[in-house]
């Protein structure tokens, strides 16, 4: 029989929120960490490229494949239960992946991870949904997303130290003392909370949306080799637009659907979905080419380029509290509004950027920007989706929620790295013959455009060293280029988030609380 203590402790919904945070401190360190860790893993393990990108490809497409079914799950058999299974089976994958002796052990443990992360995240924010009153909600969603920016900020810090005097794998193995610490948390704090009259599976709309989201998925990560008007490209663009259909004629007519098809009836829920793959987009952008930026073209050392991408996670961490705060005067309308026009003012901002730029001037600062846009965001989205379905579907809204942060941060990754790409192959040859590249040289050096769309220049064996000096600057003024086009693209994105921001409302609406208020 449990004591009076520990029936005080699991009905308070600060300590859930407590234990909540080491879910996704465990799950943002993870994400950050292993970009660090590949070049080890490559050199440790004769690892090539490919292999490299499935390190991180095979966790993103089971995570976003499964996300929207583990919530429901979450919802059926008890968000507690559902989390600790998580947190488990992610800290016993992250030990497996340090313990593999191959590359392809290391691929399939990073699948598994993937598929136990989608078992947190959306337990998570079903489990605050359910401890918290709605007018509170938002607050405790502003924590939530302080910690992940929290350990956004400190892994590429955390992990290059590790990888540097210790070893790749304990980066891994990083994830067991913060997931024993979560479960052991989780096991005395949290309360048990499922829907009161679990529906039936819905198999069929399980297995349709699980086709649906690898198709758009895996396109989305074979696009930038394949080639984005490639026939096998659109063959899986084509199988996700025919599986979204069948999908929603299928729940349409289910009796107990995976996914209720009115939660996006609710404006709401609907454009906050939508302003999530925006500003994801736009910020997984912003760090992924402005990481190569740092560690490519002006030669920092991970540890070095972690420090000095600080200010933007942060700024992150400083936004997310305000957001939710805002959100909870306001209304949505106000914190996203404002948030995605400080993100298309920073990414103005990094247009000015140059091969020598100082960092100070011209990065610090749109870091700043940046890091509160997507900090007054993240929450008041979150907080919305969540709070606007019943609890019942808490766990399908915050699958609903972090499939939505999957997809953006794909998009943008994908869709900018194109741009980029084809930017640096357009003015590469002009480029390097500005630096003084002989023209002979630089159309040799085309096919090496992949190459420099990483901010690397190629080496040229026996050229004198003002030719290969010339080489290097044409090929870094090559990829500013790009960069530059590449973060017009993502203004033009934010600013389409700060518009659907503007439909949101003025109201902050919650199932439970001001429910005949009009959502608009």
């Amino acid at each position: 029989m449990e004591t009076q203590e520990k029936r005080t402790i699991r009905a308070n919904p600060w300590w859930a929120l407590a234990s909540v945070a080491f879910g996704v401190i465990m799950v943002g360190l993870d994400a950050t960490v292993v970009a660090i860790a590949n070049p080890f893993i490559a050199r440790d393990l004769h690892a090539n490229l490919a292999d490299l990108q499935w390190v991180t490809n095979a966790y993103l497409l089971t995570t976003a494949v499964l996300l929207i079914p583990a919530g429901k799950l979450a919802d059926r058999i008890g968000r507690r239960a559902t989390f600790l299974v998580g947190m488990l089976g992610f800290a016993a994958a992250s030990a497996g992946v340090g313990l593999a002796g191959s590359i392809g052990w290391v691929i399939a443990f990073r699948a598994i991870q993937g598929g136990f992360g989608a078992l947190i995240m959306p337990s998570t924010l079903a489990i605050l949904r359910a401890s918290f009153p709605v007018e509170r909600l938002n607050t405790a969603i502003g924590i939530w997303g302080a910690s992940s920016g929290l350990a956004i900020a400190g892994g590429p810090i955390v992990a290059g130290l590790l990888v540097q005097n210790v070893s790749w794998q304990s980066v891994f193995y990083l994830n067991v003392p913060v997931g024993a610490i979560g479960i052991l948390l989780g096991l005395f704090v949290l309360a048990e909370s499922r829907e009161q009259e679990p529906d039936r599976l819905d198999a069929p709309g399980t297995i349709v949306l699980a086709g649906t989201l690898f198709s758009l998925v895996f396109g989305l990560i074979k696009a930038q080799s394949w080639g984005w008007l490639a026939g096998r490209t659109w063959i899986f663009f084509g199988l996700a637009i025919v599986g979204a259909v069948i999908f929603v004629f299928v729940e349409g007519r289910a009796r107990f659907p995976l996914v209720p098809l009115g939660m996006f009836g609710r404006r709401q829920v609907s454009l906050s979905a939508v302003v999530v793959i925006l500003s994801f987009f736009a910020f997984f952008g912003v760090v992924f080419f402005v990481a190569l930026y740092l560690q490519e073209v002006h030669g920092y050392s991970p540890v070095a380029a972690g420090v000095r991408v600080l200010p933007l996670t942060a700024s992150f961490v400083v936004g997310a509290p305000l957001g939710a705060a805002l959100n909870g005067r306001f209304g949505p309308r106000v914190p996203v509004g404002i948030g995605m026009a400080a993100i298309a003012v920073g990414l103005a901002l990094l247009t000015t950027l140059g091969v020598s730029s100082s960092y100070l001037v011209h990065l610090a600062l749109p870091f700043v920007i940046v890091g509160l846009g997507i900090g007054l965001v993240m929450p008041t989205t979150s907080d919305t989706i969540v709070a606007n379905v019943p609890e019942a579907e808490a766990g399908v809204a915050g699958g609903v929620q972090s499939t939505a942060v999957q997809i953006g941060g794909l998009l943008g990754t994908a869709v900018l790295g194109s741009v980029l790409s084809n930017r640096v192959g357009s003015v590469l040859i002009s480029k390097l013959e500005a630096a003084g590249v002989p023209g002979v040289v630089a159309t040799r050096l085309g096919p090496a455009r992949p190459l420099i769309a990483e901010g690397l220049a190629p080496r040229i064996p026996q050229v004198p060293a003002l030719v290969q000096t010339a080489v290097t600057n044409g090929s870094h003024a090559a990829f500013m280029s790009g960069l530059h086009v590449a973060m017009i693209v993502a203004i033009g994105v934010a600013i389409v988030g700060a518009i659907v921001g503007l439909a949101l409302g003025a109201v902050r609406v919650g199932s439970g609380h001001r429910a005949s208020a009009p959502l608009a």
